[in-house]
């Protein structure tokens, strides 16, 4: 199996829970060696259940020398000073997204990663790790059906809570399509525009849900994006790129189907856990695999700092009704 990849894990919460019960139970040649978090008493209680150091801050996660590579799953707000240390400190570093909560803080991360000379930072876009998208890439990729013209996506929720916005439909929800639509179509995204359709009546009042987001391609292509997250039925996401000598479409997860009192059913998942699992496996699978050949190969600090500015130009958009310009500066070389 070769060397294990020692991790320090920030941020101890629900989604860092499951990345630890990951590491540690799932993904091989990986050991958590240290946790820390703002609530002492939780990370004590992770750092005992698998044997590892609970430490008073992320800042000593990234300090401590047997931590050879760094997890950021603590609140948002906090990324960006915890990716830009590990930077310094020359660790790999796995962020979940957001990689920073401003485009601003973003472009730090990708500069900082080019002063040291080498990636370093991965962003926890684990859609491109999803076995259906990953065919549909493979597909579009082999150039058999023609140029991409139009991709079609649904994201939908069967509820949020009162706390969910209506900015976050595209800085929460969205930015996960924003992020596959860039990797599936191999560019950038230029523009953003958001529909207001008649809202549902099982939301909260302050929210318009659902929306309908539009996307323009650098090459023309046109996407669009329904995000309902009141839906009711379950947790459905779709996608489908129509291109010049055909079509691919993103299969529904695998069920049974059972036939009974004069009528068909197939289950409809309920979250984002039971759709992406795998998912995420393979993408922590594969991040420590990359941090042992001393190469990374998922999404970068650039896919991170892109993604900011189209969830600012889609954010802009839904409170003007506009088409807003996506302004992206000059992406760098890549770095070994």
């Amino acid at each position: 199996m070769g060397v294990t990849v020692s991790v320090g894990v920030i941020g101890t919460g629900m989604i860092g829970q499951d990345h630890i019960r990951r590491l540690t139970e799932v993904v091989p040649g990986a050991s958590v060696v240290a946790v820390s978090d703002v609530d002492a008493a939780r990370a004590a209680g992770v750092a005992s259940g698998i044997g590892a150091r609970a430490l008073p801050s992320g800042h000593d996660v990234i300090a401590d020398p047997a931590v050879a590579a760094v997890v950021v799953t603590s609140w948002g707000p906090t990324h960006a000073e915890y990716v830009l240390a590990a930077i310094a400190a020359g660790k790999y570093v796995f962020c979940e997204k957001p990689l920073a909560t401003t485009a601003e803080d973003c472009l730090r991360i990708v500069e900082a990663e080019q002063a040291a000379g080498r990636r370093l930072v991965q962003v926890g876009f684990m859609r491109r790790y999803d076995a259906g998208y990953r065919a549909m890439k493979q597909v579009l990729d082999g150039g058999r059906l023609g140029h991409p013209l139009l991709v079609h996506c649904v994201h939908r929720n069967v509820t949020v809570p009162e706390s969910y916005h209506s900015d976050m439909a595209v800085q929460d929800t969205a930015v996960h399509e924003i992020d596959a639509i860039r990797w599936l179509l191999g560019e950038e995204i230029v523009s953003a525009q958001v529909l207001r359709p008649r809202v549902t009546s099982r939301r909260f009042e302050h929210l318009q849900d659902p929306q309908f987001m539009l996307f323009e391609t650098a090459s023309g292509v046109r996407v669009d994006l329904e995000v309902f997250v009141n839906c009711q039925f379950g947790y459905d996401i779709q996608c489908e790129t129509v291109c010049e000598a055909g079509t691919v479409r993103l299969p529904d997860p695998a069920d049974v189907i059972v036939k009974a009192a004069g009528g068909q059913r197939t289950g409809v998942l309920q979250d984002w856990k039971q759709r992406f699992g795998a998912a995420f496996d393979a993408e922590f699978a594969e991040w420590i695999a990359s941090v042992r050949e001393g190469r990374l190969t998922g999404p970068s600090a650039w896919d991170g700092y892109a993604a900011a500015v189209i969830t600012d130009a889609a954010t802009e958009a839904l409170h003007s009704g506009g088409v807003v310009s996506v302004r992206l500066k000059d992406r760098p070389g890549e770095l070994p």
